[in-house]
Parts: structure tokens; sequence; C-alpha cells
């Protein structure tokens, strides 16, 4: 259990002057504990086979998103498991959290800029909420510059186009099938989704949205 924090220059940093096992100055950074894919201080962390950690509902969600049949695979080194591990919390990385945020180290002043009068909030920001940066049109989310790095950084996410922030992204979702509207049907005057290609529009003419 880690007993003793003391503050240097950065708010962000914590010293660890002393574990159980008497390990000395082990310093632990605030980017340390962030979940690579909510941006944020680690909730329930738990790491999978490959090392990683991320919050416990982090990985699930996106592991429930990605394709049936294929196998489970880590969002930063991108190693594949088959069957899906079970997961389970790590507790020294939950002990570690719990004594940073004892220390006060997460309540130091957040610099980025907070959501304006008329901009688009970020759909993944707890707390404040900061201005979007970019919409996805796959993911039909809008994200701020923290929460936008997997897309930018993990091939996951190569294929996810980006687009300025959108208001009514939301909107963009086939109603019938949640899927991003992509495509013009002629024959009925209506946008429509690649699924609806496949059902009721499957002998209409069909373009694609420029």
């Amino acid at each position: 259990m880690l007993s003793e924090c003391v503050w240097e220059e950065s708010p962000r940093l914590l010293e660890v002057e002393h574990w159980s096992m008497a390990l000395p100055n082990v310093q632990v950074s605030r980017d340390k504990l962030v979940c690579a894919i909510c941006l944020d201080l680690f909730k329930s962390p738990v790491t999978i086979p490959c090392g990683h950690s991320f919050c416990l509902g982090c990985i699930e969600q996106t592991w429930d998103q990605q394709f049936n049949g294929r196998a489970s695979s880590c969002p930063q080194c991108r190693e594949s498991f088959s069957p899906r591990p079970s997961l389970h919390r790590n507790i020294m990385v939950c002990d570690i959290v719990d004594e940073f945020l004892r220390c006060g180290a997460h309540s130091a002043a957040d610099p980025r800029p907070l959501l304006a009068p008329g901009d688009v909030p970020c759909d993944f920001c707890s707390g404040a909420q900061l201005r979007a940066a970019k919409s996805c049109l796959v993911c039909l989310a809008s994200y701020c510059e923290d929460h936008l790095k997997p897309h930018r950084e993990s091939p996951a996410f190569q294929d996810h186009p980006l687009t300025e922030p959108a208001r009514d992204i939301q909107e963009r979702k086939c109603k019938v099938h949640r899927k991003h509207l992509e495509l013009f049907c002629r024959s009925d005057k209506a946008f429509i989704c690649c699924v609806c290609t496949t059902s009721e529009h499957r002998t209409h003419q069909v373009v694609p949205l420029e």
C-alpha cells in the first residue's frame, strides 16, 4: 500500500517515497494512470494478456463493438486473443489510482479550453465538457483533441472518416439499421445506409453522398 506522497514542481507528478516493500523514490505521472481508450484516469482498471491496461467498461465496450467472429484484440498493440479473455480488476493499479487521487494530484487546474457558446461538445468528456475538434462518421460521435487521439493513432480507427464538428451527427444515422447515412436513393429521394441497399432499396437507383 502506498504510504506517503510529496508534491514537486508539476502538479501532475506525485512522488511515492515508500512502498510496503520499501522501494525508494518511485515516481508515478498521471499519464501512466490514463486509459488509452477514454483518455481519463482508470476506472476499475483491468490488464489484458498482452500487458496493456484499460478501464473495465472501456475494453468491454470496445470488444463488444468488434465484428462477430473476429478475435478480440488490444486497441494499443493489436495483439489478438481467442477466445475472448475473462477480465479481472488489477488491484495494484486500482490502489495507485486511489492514492494518486487522495494526494490531490488530480485536482490541479485543467489548462484545456472549456466549451464556449455555439461549440459542439465532446461526447466523451466527463465533468466539464471540452470543445469537439472532429466528428467521426462511423462512430457518429464528436471528440475533443484528447479523446480524438485513438482515431488519429490507432490502426483500429484508420477507416473512420473524420469531419468538422457536427451538432447533428446523431441525425445522420439510419433510424432502421442504426448505420451512417452514406447513400442517396434517387428512387425514393431519401438518404439511406449501406444495409438499406440489401432490403427495401435493393432494386432502387442509389448513389453515394459526395
